[in-house]
């Protein structure tokens, strides 16, 4: 029997897992993934480290603990200006909707207004909801209206939509929920012709139809069917989510060939990495990812939200099951 406990550090530990996994090839094809490192399997580097994906994560965390299962979108956005607009240093690796969000509550705007800007349709809100998920643990009500609330301060339709089937997954695979069931669950937890759910039925359609392929030729045939290739930037939540949960189909509840799988889809590569470790990670609880991966992600560096320097994600956890 897997704790809650156990499954709430798994999440957190999952996603700053992902998250520092898939950093160093953020941006790259699967084929020039393939081309400079052979794919990837472990960190790339001496010190690995997340990025904003983890950072931001912390911030969803801390206003939980701050405002309680209650909280709403305007307490969400004043714990963003409390603590990320009035931040001096740079917000280094800060995606595109989260700046236009902290412009626009610096001008004053609330939400949802604050989260309606040219890019409200990015993998900013999915990228930080497992906090939500944790705290929802089995009541896909409950995180569907705190992914909401939140998303609304940086986030609009299909970022908003992403983000719920993040947030009610990983509350699915709390609860412990199956794969299938969890997939199956959060799928329907928004629209059935929304953007974001036809680009999961597409990756799933590919994985349950190529199994056969290996791991790494089976990202093509997945990018082929999902991404956005037209558009600058990888970071499109449509595509980003329907490659996390075709990571956590593929990997069938192995912590580390979900995760692998994710970094080894490339494109926005820390992210979908992240958000499928949180999901594994829930499911399968913090024992059963490697140590020595549970050992480099103790803390994180605030490179990205000053505030958060040194805080610890799996600690953060610990204090989210609480509620």
């Amino acid at each position: 029997m897997i704790s809650k406990l156990s499954r709430a550090k798994g999440a957190m530990a999952g996603l700053a897992i992902g998250d520092a996994l898939g950093r160093p090839v953020e941006g790259l094809s699967p084929a020039q993934i393939r081309s400079k490192y052979g794919g990837v399997e472990d960190f790339l580097s001496q010190n690995p480290g997340g990025s904003d994906d983890t950072e931001y994560a912390i911030l969803t965390g801390r206003a939980l603990m701050k405002f309680g299962k209650s909280i709403t979108s305007e307490e969400f956005a004043s714990y963003w200006v409390e603590k990320v607009c009035n931040q001096t240093e740079d917000f280094l690796g800060a995606g595109f909707s989260e700046m236009a969000a902290i412009s626009n509550l610096k001008a004053g705007l609330k939400p949802p207004h604050s989260g309606r800007h040219i890019h409200a349709w990015s993998d900013g809100l999915a990228m930080r909801v497992a906090p939500i998920g944790i705290v929802a643990s089995g009541d896909m009500e409950l995180a569907k209206r705190l992914a909401i609330a939140d998303g609304q301060v940086s986030h609009s339709g299909e970022g908003i939509h992403a983000g719920v089937v993040v947030a009610t997954a990983i509350s699915q695979a709390m609860f412990g929920d199956s794969i299938k069931d969890l997939i199956i669950a959060s799928k329907k937890s928004i629209p059935e012709n929304s953007w974001t759910s036809r680009a999961i039925t597409k990756a799933l359609s590919v994985i349950e139809g190529q199994r056969d392929k290996d791991a790494l030729s089976l990202t093509d045939h997945l990018l082929e069917s999902v991404a956005t290739h037209h558009y600058f930037y990888a970071d499109i939540a449509p595509e980003a989510v329907s490659l996390a949960i075709a990571s956590v189909v593929y990997g069938d509840g192995d912590f580390v060939s979900t995760v692998r799988f994710a970094v080894n889809c490339g494109r926005d590569a820390d992210t979908i990495a992240a958000m499928a470790g949180a999901i594994v990670g829930a499911y399968v609880g913090f024992d059963a990812i490697p140590e020595h991966w549970r050992s480099a992600v103790t803390e994180v560096k605030g490179s990205c939200l000053a505030f958060t320097k040194g805080m610890s994600p799996i600690g953060l956890a610990e204090e989210l099951i609480q509620l």
